[in-house]
């Protein structure tokens, strides 16, 4: 065990993590002299004015796993007694004002070349230098200006804003290098001082990229901003982003329950259905075409293994790049029924497995628990029903017995009419309804 110090080192700080964030997790015990952010490792140094303090909130958070935006942190006495602008600046990230910034761009869903930094950084100064690569961190860049005034105007411009709308945040720290080098003018380094430089090595190419699989998946994606919006600029766990495969294969169907129709109620909650066919030689089998490969990787992660008439469904991407329109396929890409069209954002971010509760909107002003009760209860045991109101329109949640029986009742009420009324299902991520909800 580390000796008692007023140092207390905090481990796993995401990159959604601020000062702020950390500050008031530490303010109650105590005054903090000094914070420094090691963006580069997810870790922060934090130093309280004295020992009895950081003991304090260390036994405290021993007994009580800190927290902070959902993620889980850790904390223990530093090896340092003191921290120092040197134990800072050994980091390349403190705050001693020098001409060269270091940026790290998190939630990087587009390409950033020197192009795009010299265009974000040239109005606060003369750009010299332009170096990006890729650490462990993410994608990272070196920035030299003419003089350190313009650095420091720089970064109180810029630091924390988006380079685009809903992604591409700017970290940006003051480096302890004194000078760049630059040896080669190309779209990962850029001296503005010397065009004459070769744009690579002899013999060597430059055709690697200098960004990594997400933002090469952002110019395949038109919908990037939204699906950063939406996650929060990452993406949800086991999804990897880089799927560029549109139509899935769902198989081990109930044949004498389901449709086309129905399979468009439970896979239009992922995306929007370009069209989908029911393999007439194999009856418990069925294409679906989504609109683009993200949207069906979300398809096959949350729908493989539910449960559906009485069937666990297979879901798997197709050998077929598409489905080719005929007599035995149902259209949709032009319904008004595809969710993604409108609130792609808002949509994206409900994405879940089928759930036990499920959420009903553009319900008829005077409908009544009893009303809903009735439309669903053919479908399995209702445990809890709730009605309420939000920004004037109607809407409910009902929570089943069982994930079977919700998923059913989502396929087959989905864009059913209830006294004139066209509603909407999906299902809900809370656990149980309360009262006050």
């Amino acid at each position: 065990m580390t000796e008692p110090s007023k140092v207390i080192h905090v481990r796993n700080v995401g990159h959604e993590i601020s000062e702020n964030d950390l500050l008031r997790l530490f303010q109650p015990f105590g005054i903090i002299t000094k914070l420094v952010m090691l963006r580069a490792k997810n870790q922060a140094l934090l130093q309280m004015q004295d020992v009895p303090s950081a003991i304090n909130a260390l036994q405290f958070y021993t007994g009580s796993q800190p927290s902070i935006r959902g993620r889980n942190v850790y904390v223990q006495f530093s090896s340092h007694q003191e921290l120092t602008t040197m134990d800072q600046n050994t980091q390349g990230r403190g705050d001693e004002p020098n001409r060269i910034l270091l940026i790290t761009i998190h939630h990087m869903l587009y390409p950033i070349t020197v192009e795009v930094l010299h265009q974000v950084f040239s109005p606060h100064g003369f750009v010299e230098k332009i170096v990006t690569f890729q650490k462990s961190a993410g994608f990272q860049a070196l920035i030299q200006y003419h003089s350190r005034q313009c650095a420091v105007q720089a970064r109180t411009s810029l630091q924390g804003r988006n380079i685009y709308d809903g992604c591409c945040q700017l970290d940006i720290q003051f480096s302890n290098l004194d000078e760049l080098q630059v040896n080669y003018n190309n779209d990962r380094s850029r001296d503005f001082t010397n065009p004459n430089l070769p744009s690579e090595q002899k013999g060597k190419s430059s055709q690697q990229p200098a960004y990594g699989d997400v933002g090469m998946y952002a110019l395949k994606m038109p919908n990037a901003a939204a699906i950063a919006a939406a996650f929060g600029g990452g993406l949800p766990p086991g999804i990897s982003g880089t799927n560029d495969r549109c139509t899935v294969l769902a198989s081990n169907l109930n044949p004498d329950r389901i449709d086309e129709d129905k399979l468009f109620n439970l896979f239009s909650l992922y995306g929007n259905i370009v069209r989908i066919k029911l393999l007439r030689n194999k009856p418990d089998h069925a294409l679906v075409q989504m609109g683009d490969g993200f949207q069906s990787e979300l398809a096959v992660h949350f729908l493989k293994g539910a449960m559906l008439f009485g069937k666990r469904l297979e879901v798997n991407f197709s050998k077929h790049p598409n489905i080719t329109q005929g007599a035995d396929t149902h259209e949709y890409m032009n319904s008004n029924l595809n969710r993604f069209n409108r609130n792609a954002v808002k949509n994206y971010r409900y994405c879940c497995s089928p759930t036990k509760m499920i959420h009903l909107s553009t319900l008829p002003q005077y409908i009544t628990e009893e009303e809903i009760g009735s439309l669903l209860e053919e479908h399995g045991t209702i445990v809890n029903t709730k009605l309420f109101e939000m920004n004037g329109k109607k809407q409910a949640l009902v929570l089943f017995e069982t994930e079977e029986e919700a998923t059913e009742a989502l396929v087959c009420k989905h864009a059913t009419s209830l006294a004139g009324s066209i509603i909407r299902i999906s299902f809900s991520q809370l656990q149980s309804i309360r009262e006050n909800q």
